[in-house]
């Protein structure tokens, strides 16, 4: 790695000097652990989050992560990057692309970290074939609840705790380094835009290419998609290839990719824009914030159209509520934040957009098919059955409330009706679940077993407490 040191100088850091950084940085961690009082909780002070539900103060300095991010090192001949666990999957991605590779599932955001992904559930257009991004980890080095520095693999000592991280969202303990798969890259991604005139024939359609991998006698690399009403949806279906295009479009500053979907038929885009092709409209969340418009687009410079800043200026108005200010005094019905992401068996997708578009005015969504890597593939804190193919539904925004509803009454719909239909949903943002219907839907037997093993006093919040109650 050659980094920009002081003065301008040029400073080579090498694998053993990134090593000896990162060990470091953990026994300063280790360090900052033992400094907490004993029974006091414990919590990672990290200034940045992909996750959309409330936090309480603890009362207590957070661990400081500083030094936990950046690659250690790519062996590209192994076909394995080791990563330490804050790092963000842009920082990640510029690591491998230069060696041809990239991880198996890169989730859509750049600033979504590594352990983040593993911790909870990353997912993108790679997931038909390659599960979610927990499934490609070797090695996971975690500081766990009870103060411990553990290495799981497979197989080995602590194999149940490296089964039982995904969905622990950081309530078993922190991922500080991970060894993970990579796979080879293509310089393009050649895109295909099929459109549906119904939910089922997308449906029939996603299914067939989960399983074969291919359509219309093209193989198929990429798979998602998106539903802007009951009769007109999307699949685009993605192709590695060598062929430069003659011509690229840049979906940061000149056009917004997912209205692409609608207008095109073809596409090709270099790697690197394919993989972040989300990115610079939070899928199309921005449209809030007015950058959609081509006359402001222009005038924005190119490192704010991301993410990030959208994220911030969102969390903003949820300490300030100047826009619910001005809505109220407009006489403007208070809104429900529904934010989520849930996942339900192709063969009843159908039946869950249904009610959807009935009873949740949102459009439109995200939607991404995906199966398990292979039968082996068990996380007893997300079961879901490895031969069967699901599709994740993502849907990010507010709807209003009628006089005298509840304040999570599309929530809890929501809830309910991914349970009924044989799915489940993830954990980033606001939960309405009793315990009970918790647990019994998030593996809370296995979850006891590991809590005692990992964090016997509880100085890390439990799931339930962490996912539903905010605290």
């Amino acid at each position: 790695m050659i980094v920009a040191g002081r003065h301008g100088i040029v400073v080579r850091v090498t694998t053993a000097g990134r090593r000896a950084a990162y060990g470091q940085a953990r026994d300063r961690l280790v360090a900052q652990y033992a400094a907490i009082p004993p029974g006091a909780p414990v919590r990672l002070a990290k200034r940045t989050s992909n996750l959309f539900r409330s936090r309480a103060a603890t009362g207590t300095p957070g661990l400081d992560p500083a030094g936990l991010s950046g690659v250690l090192e790519v062996d590209a001949a192994a076909r394995t990057a080791d990563v330490l666990g804050m790092t963000t999957y842009g920082d990640l991605v510029a690591e491998t692309l230069p060696h041809g590779l990239m991880p198996l599932v890169v989730p859509q955001l750049k600033t979504i970290t590594l352990g983040g992904a593993v911790s909870g559930l990353g997912i993108e257009s790679t997931s038909f074939r390659s599960g979610l991004a927990h499934e490609s980890v070797l090695e996971l080095e975690a500081m766990t609840g009870d103060g411990r520095i553990v290495v799981a693999r497979p197989g080995g000592e602590h194999d149940a705790l490296l089964k039982g991280f995904p969905n622990s969202f950081g309530t078993l303990g922190y991922a500080l380094r991970l060894k993970i798969e990579l796979e080879p890259t293509r310089p393009y991604v050649a895109l295909r835009h099929l459109r549906f005139g119904s939910i089922a024939e997308l449906s029939t359609t996603a299914a067939a290419v989960s399983a074969e991998r291919e359509f219309d006698g093209e193989r198929v690399d990429f798979c998602d998609g998106v539903w802007f009403g009951p009769t007109e949806c999307y699949l685009t279906l993605g192709r590695w290839s060598d062929e430069a295009p003659a011509t690229t479009t840049d979906y940061v500053k000149d056009q917004v990719y997912y209205r692409s979907i609608q207008a095109l038929r073809r596409d090709v885009l270099p790697v690197a824009d394919y993989l972040w092709r989300w990115d610079a409209d939070w899928f199309w969340c921005s449209r809030v914030f007015g950058v959609q418009r081509p006359a402001v687009r222009r005038r924005i410079p190119r490192k704010y159209l991301r993410s990030d800043v959208y994220w911030k200026l969102m969390m903003w108005e949820r300490r300030h509520g100047a826009k619910a200010a001005y809505d109220r005094r407009r006489g403007r019905p208070e809104r429900e934040d529904v934010i989520q992401d849930i996942e339900v068996p192709v063969e009843r997708l159908g039946e869950f957009l249904d009610v959807f578009a009935r009873e949740v005015p949102i459009a439109p969504v995200w939607l991404c098919p995906l199966r398990a890597r292979g039968p082996g593939s068990v996380w007893p804190l997300y079961p879901m059955d490895p031969g069967q193919t699901y599709v994740n539904v993502g849907f990010w925004s507010s709807v209003p409330l009628a006089p005298g509803e509840a304040p999570d009454a599309h929530n809890r719909l929501i809830e309910e009706l991914v349970a009924e239909l044989g799915g489940r949903k993830s954990l980033y943002s606001t939960s309405s679940y009793s315990e009970d219907e918790f647990w019994a839907t998030y593996g809370g037997n296995d979850y006891a077993v590991l809590k005692k093993a990992y964090d016997p006093d509880g100085r890390l919040l439990d799931l339930y407490a962490k996912a539903v109650r905010a605290r």
